[in-house]
C-alpha cells in the first residue's frame, strides 16, 4: 500500500498495484468512473486540449454526467495556435467546463514574454522555454487547486518514450497520476471521436496529429510517430511536465 501525502492536500492512500491489476485492461469510462466515485474532491483533469484530452472532458461530461465539474488546468503558454485557443473557448461552451488557465507570471502576449525572455527562447534554450511556460505553471496549478489525483490523455502507442506507461501512478509530489486512455490506440481515439461526435482541434485533420507550441509543431508524415512533430530535429520527446512534475 502507498501513500498519497503532501502538507497542501488531504492525505488520501491509493493501491497502485491493485488498480492497476483491476484496471489494465478497463474501458476509459470505467477507470473515470472509479476516479468520479472514489476521489470526491482534490481531482484535477490536465489538458492541452489534443483530441485525447477531448475524448475524457466528452466521457466525463455526456457519458459520466458529473455532478460537480472537475477543474480543467489548461496551460496557455502564449505560443498556442489559433485554432487551439478557439477550441478551448468552444469545449467552454459544449461541456460547461470548469477551466482553470495557468501561464508565466506578469506577462500576458507572446511580445511581452520575448521582451522579458529573449526573442525565439525556445531555439535559444527549449528546457527553459518550457520550465517556463508549462513545468512551473503547471505545478503551481496543481498546487493551488490542492491536487490529490490528475488525469492526462497520454497512450502507451503515442510514442516510443510512453510505450509502458501504466493506468495509475504517482507523480514526484505523490499525487495520484491516472492516464485512462493509456491502453487505448490512435484508432480507438479516433473511432470514439466519431461515433460520439466530440469536438476536435482542426489542425488535426491537416497532419498535426499532436499539438503543441506553434514554433515547436509539424504536421507529421505517414508511418511516423504521432508525437514525431513535436520539436522536430531536437532530439526531444517529452516537454517536461510528465518528467519533472
Amino acid at each position: 500500500m502507498n501513500q498519497c501525502a503532501a502538507s497542501h492536500i488531504p492525505t488520501v492512500t491509493f493501491d497502485i498495484e491493485e488498480l492497476n491489476q483491476r484496471f489494465q485492461s478497463a474501458h476509459p469510462i470505467d477507470t473515470l468512473a472509479w476516479c468520479v466515485e472514489n476521489i470526491r474532491t482534490g481531482l484535477v483533469q490536465s489538458s492541452a486540449f489534443n483530441v485525447n484530452g477531448m475524448v475524457i472532458m466528452h466521457i466525463l461530461s455526456q457519458e459520466l454526467k458529473v455532478a460537480q465539474a472537475i477543474p480543467v488546468l489548461f496551460l496557455d503558454t502564449l505560443h498556442h495556435f489559433p485554432e487551439t485557443l478557439a477550441l478551448v473557448r468552444k469545449a467552454q461552451e459544449v461541456y460547461s467546463l470548469k477551466l482553470k488557465v495557468y501561464q508565466v507570471p506578469d506577462v500576458n502576449s507572446r511580445e511581452a514574454f520575448a521582451a522579458r525572455y529573449g526573442e525565439a527562447l525556445w531555439d535559444r534554450d527549449v528546457e527553459k522555454f518550457h520550465q517556463l511556460t508549462k513545468v512551473e505553471p503547471l505545478e503551481r496549478g496543481l498546487n493551488d487547486l490542492r491536487t490529490v489525483a490528475w488525469i492526462t490523455g497520454r497512450r502507451r502507442d503515442q510514442s516510443t518514450t510512453r510505450t509502458q506507461i501504466p493506468i495509475f501512478e504517482f507523480d514526484r509530489k505523490q499525487r495520484l497520476k491516472i492516464n485512462p486512455l493509456a491502453n487505448w490506440t490512435k484508432v480507438d481515439v479516433w473511432t470514439y471521436v466519431v461515433e460520439h461526435e466530440v469536438i476536435y482541434n482542426p489542425l488535426h485533420d491537416q497532419g498535426y496529429l499532436s499539438i503543441g507550441d506553434e514554433p515547436l509543431t509539424t504536421p507529421i508524415s505517414e508511418g511516423e510517430d504521432e508525437r514525431a512533430g513535436r520539436w522536430r530535429g531536437t532530439g526531444k520527446a517529452e516537454c517536461g511536465i510528465h518528467l519533472f512534475v
